[in-house]
């Protein structure tokens, strides 16, 4: 039986921005090897499965090579597949059973916004690697429940970042978050995320590195709502606010692919 597959740009309203990932609903659960072998064919920085459970969805998300316990922007793609094709109402609540425990989705303010666990940040020491793979100098380093995160001094020296690739490889993290105060007059902060253990060497924009994002630049900047900036090649916004222990996360998303796994 052939399954449909469809590839959504995340946090962008424009094709070919944003973060792509694939979506796959499935009937059933599926073979873990096989969800990983798809996720390698599409050679997206995610791709999620799904399947119908009583009161919502199972989630999970797979990269080219490892399955994660956490993604933003997968998630926000999925809810946008799950009305879009007609799996829910439109508009109705998404709600998703995931490795990170329950996850929601709403449409409100022409956004689709994520309700995920925020991650706290605790100081850390830079190891070798860390600094070797980003040749900068650090205002901040910590580690997040995933991550690490690096802040440093300006917006252009997030955008200027050149990492050793090989060199991030082999810090012991999910990825490697880098962050600063934004001077783009629209943005509270920008970021970057560079992935390579993970089998994504730079992801477009991590939703889940922005629950941690949110709770950071709260205590800097003793604020709970922030319009942030990922700052990679394809760029993305991400709508952040900060509710106790849970961020909600907004953003725009568009298909740009359907097929089918034959």
């Amino acid at each position: 039986m052939a399954i449909r597959i469809v590839q959504v740009d995340a946090f962008t309203s424009t094709p070919f921005h944003g973060n792509p990932a694939a979506v796959c609903v499935l009937p059933g659960p599926a073979e873990e090897k096989w969800m990983q072998a798809v996720a390698a064919e599409m050679n997206l920085s995610e791709t999620a499965f799904l399947y119908r459970e009583e009161g919502g969805f199972r989630l999970r998300w797979f990269t080219p090579t490892v399955e994660v316990d956490l993604c933003g922007h997968a998630t926000l793609a999925s809810a946008h597949v799950l009305w879009e094709d007609g799996h829910l109402p439109r508009g109705e609540r998404a709600r998703f059973f995931s490795k990170s425990g329950p996850l929601t989705a709403d449409a409100r303010d022409g956004l689709i916004e994520l309700d995920f666990p925020a991650g706290p940040t605790r100081p850390a020491q830079a190891p070798a690697d860390l600094v070797q793979g980003l040749g900068v100098a650090f205002n901040f380093v910590g580690v997040t429940p995933f991550d690490y995160l690096v802040e440093v001094a300006s917006e252009e020296i997030v955008r200027a970042v050149r990492p050793d690739m090989s060199a991030l490889a082999r810090v012991d993290t999910r990825g490697i978050i880098v962050t600063a105060r934004a001077t783009t007059a629209k943005y509270d902060f920008v970021s970057r995320f560079f992935g390579p253990r993970a089998g994504v060497p730079e992801d477009p924009v991590t939703g889940s590195a922005h629950s941690a994002l949110g709770p950071y630049w709260k205590s800097r900047l003793g604020k709970d709502s922030f319009f942030a900036h990922q700052a990679s090649l394809r760029g993305g916004d991400v709508r952040v606010a900060v509710s106790g222990d849970r961020v909600k996360l907004g953003g725009q998303a568009i298909t740009v692919l359907r097929g089918e796994l034959v």
